[in-house]
């Protein structure tokens, strides 16, 4: 598999990113409400929301509270994820809040691996 569709596939079928992306998707949330609404830890909850927004799966927004601390809020931008397989062949569709969908495919095991 390529680089990319194997980002994608970790992010997809990682149990905290689902949570993320699954929590965050009405309503902006902040890594702190996440990692306490979710029980994840929050060095492996800023894991996941870096590792998704870098997927392009994840928006984030910088807020400043009337005492000027700055806080970030993550939004969840997928609306659906299908990931199938078949024969040695795999394809992820995401499709996004904004109508776009984005395609990752490639083989499972390359050819004349093994022989």
């Amino acid at each position: 598999m390529n680089g990319d569709l194997e980002k994608i596939m970790k992010a997809l079928t990682d149990e905290y990113a689902i949570k993320i992306l699954v929590a965050s998707y009405h309503r902006e949330k902040s890594a702190i409400e996440l990692s306490q609404e979710l029980d994840v830890p929050i060095a492996a909850c800023y894991r996941r929301l870096h590792m998704l927004q870098e997927l392009g799966l994840l928006a984030a927004r910088e807020r400043v509270n009337g005492k000027g601390k700055k806080t970030k809020y993550y939004n969840s931008l997928i609306k659906r994820a299908r990931i199938s397989i078949e024969d040695n062949h795999v394809v992820v569709e995401v499709t996004f809040r904004s109508g776009d969908i984005r395609k990752f495919e490639g083989e499972i095991v390359r050819k004349g691996y093994g022989k």
